[in-house]
């Protein structure tokens, strides 16, 4: 869905327009694994009678799993977009295939701390989970909105599960991740939101389904299968509240998150849309800003083009699959 209320026909080209998807129905869904630093999906404890697209590996950190994407260990994860626009240029065979997820990033301030606006945190310490991530470029683009240059603030790259406890230690005065971990110090009581993605960039983008080049090339179908099952998942997400309670029981289970329900079913309703997933197309002028703001924040040093990181093919020829949880 749109953010106001209409439906969004992927097959059709991938710019702003492309709406009203006829006949498609979500009477039932697989949930594909929400949005992480991970590989994939495993769907086949939840819904035993679907056959099983991908396995679901969860891994501990960017740097280790940037890795075995790289190494081929992992032929599909869930990346953040500028490492792939990076990776790509560098040479190594890896293709966009859809967005992973909108907005769901945040930054967090203590409770009791006088910051209203990003201006107030003018010598201040903030984390952030990688100098590639799109939580970073946020940082930067609000620096730049409030005036502030890279000597009015201290940026320290923290592992997003140890930004909540960095925070309630005072060894950072703010954090910028993705959820759950905003979620996290907000739902203990000690962290306070002082922005979300949703409010200040509507169109934020962070995790993208990267596939490498060989297994597009020697199993395309397989990778369409995957495309499809993402973004059905994704339309039935944003479909119906109940669908997100359901989701948030699944992804909270020690093999996928490994998180309180209570706190994934906060982030999926503190507000609905603080993460969204029914428009997951890949839109040439989004990327085209990202790699804007990547070179302003100088984690890419040089234009790259659109084609060598992104494959449209699959968004184009997506159809939606039934999804049904057991």
């Amino acid at each position: 869905m749109t953010q106001d209320g209409r439906e969004i026909d992927m097959t059709r080209g991938m710019d702003e327009s492309g709406l009203g998807m006829p006949g498609m129905t979500m009477a039932s869904m697989s949930m594909p694994g929400m949005p992480t630093g991970s590989l994939a999906t495993d769907t086949a404890k939840a819904q035993p009678t679907v056959p099983q697209v991908a396995q679901f590996v969860r891994y501990s950190g960017w740097p280790e799993l940037k890795e075995a994407l790289m190494s081929g260990r992992l032929k599909v994860a869930m990346m953040l977009a500028p490492m792939v626009m990076d990776l790509a240029d560098k040479g190594v065979p890896v293709r966009i295939v859809a967005l992973g997820h909108r907005s769901g990033a945040v930054i967090m301030v203590n409770k009791d701390s006088p910051a209203r606006d990003f201006g107030d945190l003018r010598g201040k310490r903030i984390a952030i989970p990688s100098r590639f991530a799109v939580d970073h470029i946020f940082v930067r683009r609000l620096m730049r909105e409030h005036g502030l240059g890279d000597r009015d603030l201290t940026m320290v790259e923290i592992a997003p599960p140890d930004m909540p406890a960095a925070l309630l230690a005072g060894a950072v005065d703010a954090y910028a991740t993705g959820e759950p971990y905003g979620a996290k110090s907000e739902m203990a009581g000690y962290g306070r939101v002082l922005y979300m993605t949703r409010d200040v960039w509507p169109k934020y983008i962070c995790c993208v389904l990267t596939v490498r080049e060989e297994l597009i090339k020697s199993d395309p179908e397989l990778v369409q299968n995957l495309v499809n099952h993402v973004m059905s998942a994704g339309q039935w997400l944003d479909s119906d509240p109940k669908h997100r309670t359901i989701a948030a029981r699944i992804a909270s289970e020690r093999s996928i998150f490994n998180q309180a329900f209570e706190l994934i079913n906060w982030v999926m309703e503190r507000p609905a849309d603080r993460v969204t997933y029914g428009d997951l197309r890949l839109i040439r002028t989004e990327f085209d800003e990202m790699m804007r703001l990547a070179m302003n924040a100088k984690i890419i040093n040089h234009p790259i083009p659109y084609e060598t990181y992104v494959d449209e093919s699959f968004m184009r020829r997506f159809r939606p699959v039934s999804i049904s949880i057991q």
